[in-house]
C-alpha cells in the first residue's frame, strides 16, 4: 500500500484543487478581474499537482515492470538490458514532465508568459540554453537517450574504462557511474562513451577467457603441464568446462613462454580462476620439476689447460 501514497494523495489534491476551481468558476463569473489572482494560483496548483501524478504513475509502472526482471540471476542478460533501457527512458520522460510543467507555470504567470512561450518553442529553447552556455549539458541530455536507445552498455556490464576495470553501477542523462573493482567509483559524462573507446567484456555474453603465462626451462614436460591443468580445471567449479588450453607461445635464450587459456562465466570468476590456475601450476612445477623452473647456464670451456694443473686436479 506505501507505494501508492504518493498516486493517492497528488489524486486527492488534484480532484479537490479541480473542485475548488469549478465552483469559483460559477460563483466569481460577475466578479471584477482582481479575483483572476486567485485562478492563477488554482492553474498552477492544478499544473504542479498533475505533473507530480504523472511522474508517480511513471514510477510505479517502472517498478512493477523492473520487478519481473532479476539481476540476480546467473544469466541476467536480457534484465540488465531492460533495466538500462526502462531506467533511462524513465529519466528522459521526468526530465520532459518537469520541462512541460515549468512552461505551463511560466504562460500562467503574465511577468513570465515570453518564458513560457520560448520553452514551447526551438528558438527561444535554443538561445535560452545558448545564453546559459549549455550546450555540453544539452549535449550529455542527447548523448544519455542515444545510450539508452543503442544501449553499447548496460547496468551490471563489466568494462574496462580509463585503465581501470569495473562495472557499470548507474546510467544517467548526464553522466555514468562505474564501480570499481576495489570498490571506487569513477563518475564519467555520458559524452565520453560516445566519443572515446571502452571495453565491453559483457556485451553480448558475460562469459569471457583468461589468459595464464608460463615462464619455465626448456626441459619442462608440456604433456604433464596439460595433464595437470586438465586435472585442476575438472577440480573446480570456477571452470565453465569450455576453454582448456596450453600452447608455448614465445622461445628465448635461456627459458620458454607457456600460455594457458582457461574460461569462465564471467569476468569476476575468470579473474579468481586465473589466480587459481597460476597459483597451482606453479607449485606443481615446484614439487615435480624443479630443475625446471627458470635458471641461468654458464659454460666455462678451457682448452689450454696447463698439464700441472690438470694433474692436480685428477689428482
Amino acid at each position: 500500500m506505501k507505494k501508492y501514497t504518493g498516486i493517492i494523495f497528488s489524486s486527492l489534491l488534484l480532484i479537490i484543487v479541480l473542485f475548488l476551481s469549478f465552483t469559483d468558476n460559477v460563483i466569481t463569473q460577475n466578479i471584477p478581474d482582481q479575483l483572476l489572482l486567485s485562478a492563477i494560483v488554482k492553474n498552477i496548483l492544478v499544473i504542479i499537482i498533475s505533473s507530480w501524478l504523472a511522474l508517480e504513475v511513471i514510477s510505479l509502472a517502472k517498478r512493477n515492470l523492473l520487478k519481473h526482471y532479476d539481476l540476480d540471476d546467473e544469466d541476467n542478460l536480457k534484465s540488465r538490458k531492460v533495466h538500462t533501457q526502462i531506467k533511462l527512458l524513465g529519466k528522459v520522460v521526468n526530465f520532459v514532465i518537469v520541462l512541460a510543467a515549468v512552461g505551463l507555470v511560466a504562460l500562467n504567470i503574465p511577468s513570465l508568459r515570453k518564458v513560457g512561450v520560448g520553452i514551447f518553442t526551438s528558438v527561444g529553447v535554443a538561445g535560452i540554453l545558448i545564453g546559459l552556455s549549455a550546450q555540453k549539458i544539452v549535449g550529455a541530455l542527447l548523448a544519455g537517450i542515444q545510450i539508452a536507445i543503442t544501449q553499447p552498455f548496460r547496468l551490471e556490464d563489466a568494462v574496462v574504462v580509463e585503465n581501470e576495470w569495473g562495472w557499470i553501477e548507474e546510467i544517467n542523462l548526464t553522466f555514468i557511474v562505474v564501480r570499481l573493482w576495489d570498490k571506487r567509483r569513477l563518475v564519467l559524462p555520458t559524452t565520453y562513451f560516445l566519443e572515446k573507446p571502452f571495453q565491453n567484456w559483457t556485451r553480448t555474453t558475460a562469459d569471457i577467457i583468461g589468459s595464464v603465462f608460463l615462464v619455465t626451462d626448456y626441459n619442462v614436460p608440456l604433456q604433464e603441464l596439460r595433464k595437470e591443468l586438465t586435472r585442476l580445471l575438472e577440480g573446480t567449479p570456477m571452470w565453465d568446462k569450455k576453454v582448456n588450453v596450453l600452447q608455448v607461445t614465445d622461445s628465448k635464450e635461456n627459458t620458454m613462454e607457456s600460455r594457458i587459456l582457461v574460461s569462465a562465466r564471467n569476468s569476476p570468476t575468470a579473474w579468481d580462476l586465473r589466480v587459481y590456475i597460476r597459483e597451482k601450476m606453479i607449485e606443481f612445477i615446484q614439487n615435480n620439476y624443479p630443475e625446471s623452473l627458470p635458471r641461468t647456464r654458464i659454460k666455462l670451456q678451457n682448452d689450454q689447460a696447463p698439464e700441472g694443473h690438470l694433474a692436480n686436479n685428477i689428482g
